[in-house]
């Protein structure tokens, strides 16, 4: 079965960072990192996400006080709608990632995140990705593409 182990190159799209208005809660945002970030905060304090790029986003998101009780428990499902947003609201991104086809999606990364992805540097034969990691991202986006096949 085919693999996509790095949302890098022609895969890049499957990244978060990757640029496409994405709408939450009244305010676009140039990609789902900047408008993940600012789901964390209080609705008055999102507005400057909007305006950075999603590296910076990412830097700002790791400083806020979190305004949303029981953040842990909710990420996730935030992260879905957010990634489900970018993929339904972009026609473009949508055919993408269909074209994917029934590859698996990994979010291989080297910088340690292994709750959204998997990292590369610790192969792990026990791990249904091959390498230690849940790939939270991986499995959101392969649902939402197991979705819009069905909406056909």
């Amino acid at each position: 079965m085919e693999k996509i182990i790095r949302f890098r190159g022609k895969n890049s799209f499957l990244s978060n960072f990757y640029p496409c208005k994405v709408e939450f809660e009244g305010l676009v945002y140039p990609s789902v990192e900047n408008a993940f970030q600012a789901a964390k905060t209080a609705p008055s304090e999102r507005e400057p996400f909007t305006k950075v790029s999603p590296k910076e986003a990412k830097r700002i998101g790791r400083e806020v006080r979190l305004q949303i009780s029981a953040w842990e428990s909710k990420k996730v499902k935030v992260m879905e709608e957010l990634v489900r947003k970018k993929f339904k609201e972009n026609p473009d991104l949508r055919e993408k990632l269909l074209k994917t086809g029934d590859a698996v999606l990994i979010e291989g990364n080297t910088w340690g995140d292994e709750f959204w992805g998997v990292n590369l540097r610790k192969p792990d034969s026990s791990s249904p990705w091959g390498y230690r990691g849940k790939n939270i991202l991986g499995q959101i986006l392969m649902k939402i593409r197991e979705e819009l096949r069905k909406e056909g």
